[in-house]
């Protein structure tokens, strides 16, 4: 079987003359696994169709915040009323007071929080504010997770950065990339090292509580717990960045099933309902530095946009109710248990990592617990097992460092397609 993807290579030639790499975010174009992507026309629920009509599974979900599938009609109507009432004002909205009200009471650790535009201008944000909170200016961030393409984090990033082989971008002054601080994740001995030699330069540590752009790496058993108690004894911040894992992997983000509470915390994705939107929050104390509250400046003429406050507060509301979770939980123990079976079928080496609805396979028998254990994976053969995964109506991240995602429309038959062309492409 070949795609025919007539359309889209049309399309995707054209595009390269007037959009950088015919993409306007690098992994679409598949520069690391090769071909044509397909380009996208319609979704409804787990399935998407491109421009030439194939027909795919999708595991993408727009890197996850279609967390209730393409087109939930809730969500829908929900943006068809936004629509009509208006699309923007420049001016603040009751809507923006009960998403805030929604976030503030599932979120244990934000007392307050301001709406933005996308998770990398959350990231940027928590970034001056921390900064501007301790009166320090070092950030530490973790070789291999990924906070957005602010300069203060694209030192040693992952995820598209990493896929395209260049880690340190050009363009990043070689003087503030010198205060980015970089550890090693689920490295113990080295962020204790880093802390006792540069502790009292450090304004705050961000970090993915779980990685989601190397895959799907979880925490070490008490490596969260460290980070606390450095942060606390040396007086800096700690900063999840739950743009991935924010409602996903439960209501409360990864820090209602650790119990380990930050001080400042990223949001994005799911909170839009598939629409443009970011956040960040954390303790009134620290929340009340930003202007017009205080005299850290942050501003965004789009931010609390109408209509993606409308989608992601109706998605809140739906994940609100009895049996998301588990449903969504259920369905996604059966992917993860259901493809490494299948490896152990075909004699191949396979890893499936999770956390909620994120995971990820490797083509591997070790555990993955950092970027040079991601690195050493089988990546030559995740390229032809993506390929053949695309043949036989699956999309997939084209990247080996991307997480995976299902939604509440990822049902039975939907993870037996998945699986059954899964065995497939092994074979």
């Amino acid at each position: 079987m070949t795609l025919d993807l007539t359309q889209s290579q049309d399309i995707f030639r054209r595009a390269q003359d007037l959009i950088p790499g015919g993409v306007n975010s690098p992994v679409r174009a598949y520069r690391s696994v090769g071909g044509t992507p397909p380009h996208m026309k319609r979704g409804e629920g787990a399935l998407v169709w491109d421009e030439d009509g194939n027909e795919f599974v999708d595991l993408v979900l727009s890197y996850g915040p279609l967390i209730l599938g393409h087109g939930n009609e809730e969500v829908k109507q929900a943006l068809h009323e936004a629509v009509e009432t208006g699309t923007t004002f420049g001016a603040p909205t009751r809507a923006e007071l009960r998403i805030a009200e929604r976030i503030v009471e599932r979120v244990p650790s934000v007392e307050m929080v301001r709406l933005v535009n996308s998770g990398t201008e959350a990231t940027l944000s928590v970034a001056r504010l921390a900064r501007a909170a301790t009166g320090r200016n070092a950030l530490v961030k973790f070789n291999g997770c990924y906070h957005g393409h602010g300069d203060s984090y694209l030192v040693k990033a992952g995820s598209g950065v990493l896929t395209l082989g260049a880690p340190d971008s050009p363009g990043v002054p070689a003087a503030l990339a010198q205060l980015s601080l970089v550890a090693d994740y689920n490295d113990a001995a080295e962020i204790e090292a880093l802390f006792e030699a540069r502790g009292a330069e450090i304004a705050g540590v961000i970090v993915e509580p779980v990685a989601g752009n190397m895959g799907l790496v979880p925490p070490d058993p008490g490596y969260l717990e460290l980070l606390r108690r450095l942060c606390d004894a040396q007086g800096a911040l700690l900063i999840f960045d739950e743009v991935m894992t924010g409602f996903r992997v439960a209501a409360g983000g990864y820090q209602e099933t650790c119990g380990v509470m930050p001080d400042l915390t990223c949001m994005g994705k799911v909170i839009g309902g598939g629409l443009p939107i970011g956040a960040y929050g954390g303790r009134k104390d620290l929340m009340q530095h930003i202007a017009p509250a205080g005299t850290v400046y942050q501003a965004g003429t789009l931010s609390g946009n109408p209509l993606a406050v409308a989608g992601g507060d109706k998605t809140l509301e739906v994940l609100g109710r009895p049996g998301v979770y588990e449903g969504l939980e259920d369905a996604s123990r059966t992917l993860a248990e259901g493809l490494e079976e299948l490896c152990r079928k075909h004699g191949r080496p396979g890893r499936v990592q999770r956390m909620g609805s994120m995971l990820c396979l490797y083509l591997t028998d070790q555990p993955v617990r950092n970027l040079d254990d991601v690195t050493a994976t089988d990546r030559e053969g995740w390229t032809r097992f993506f390929h053949a995964m695309l043949e036989q109506g699956v999309h997939l991240p084209p990247s080996p460092y991307e997480a995976w995602f299902l939604s509440t429309r990822h049902d039975g038959a939907i993870l037996d397609r998945i699986l059954s062309a899964a065995d497939r492409a092994l074979a």
